[in-house]
């Protein structure tokens, strides 16, 4: 069995371009399934938040379809009291993993807690894992010398083209792709809302919420095999 932090967002709004608040949040598929799949797979998942603060989920993730996922992510006793990030080491730890939402935007991705554990982890060779809007929350892992963790790795994230469609446009307050790919990362994204899943050594990133159970999957087949294949 493998242990595994769930690092999730606790931020309740992004900051927009026009300077007005928008509300956010962790996206509740993202959570509930990634969460669902490592378990089933037999692996203990921890949760963590930067402050230890419970975090909430987007409320657009529980409209419609995403009703389904509110029993379930309320059941779980690790969002209710998560641990505080800068509390956590990566030794106890076999991978981390980052899901999404805008929320991430705001907090995750300059979280100095967050960025050391990336950047431990990543030394260590353990599974770093993100999802979606997730992946913004590697942009706070730098070395000694100021320069990107994840500088030349291969990864995708939610796209700048799935931002303009379905997301918040030019509202945003920034593209996670495009910014990842300032930091010097070869971000290769597949097509809008397809289920996407790159795997780079130990590192592994999901696009968007279609890639949620693919993403979480390939988590726990590298975990129980030792293998990226």
């Amino acid at each position: 069995m493998a242990r595994i932090l769930l690092i999730v967002s606790a931020a309740g709004h992004l900051r927009l371009a026009d300077g007005t608040d928008h509300p956010t949040g962790y996206w509740a598929e993202e959570v509930a399934e990634s969460h669902r799949v490592l378990t089933e797979a037999g692996h203990h998942v921890d949760i963590a938040t930067p402050d230890g603060r419970r975090p909430s989920a987007d409320p657009i993730s529980l409209d419609g379809a995403g009703a389904k996922y509110r029993a379930y992510l309320e059941s779980l006793a690790g969002l209710a009291t998560p641990l505080k990030l800068a509390d956590v080491g990566v030794d106890g730890y076999d991978a981390l993993y980052l899901p999404g939402g805008h929320a991430p935007m705001t907090d995750l991705a300059v979280d100095p807690a967050l960025g050391r554990l990336l950047t431990a982890a990543d030394d260590a060779g353990k599974v770093v894992a993100a999802l979606c809007h997730g992946a913004a929350g590697l942009l706070s892992a730098r070395r000694a010398d100021g320069t990107f963790t994840f500088a030349g790795r291969a990864m995708t994230s939610f796209s700048d083209e799935e931002e303009r469609q379905g997301g918040l446009g030019e509202k945003s307050p920034y593209f996670v792709e495009s910014r990842l790919r300032e930091e010097g990362a070869a971000v290769t994204p597949g097509a809008a809302w397809s289920s996407t899943v790159v795997v780079d050594r130990n590192l592994v990133t999901g696009q968007n919420p279609q890639s949620s159970v693919d993403t979480a999957v390939r988590v726990a087949r590298i975990l129980a095999t030792g293998s990226i294949s």
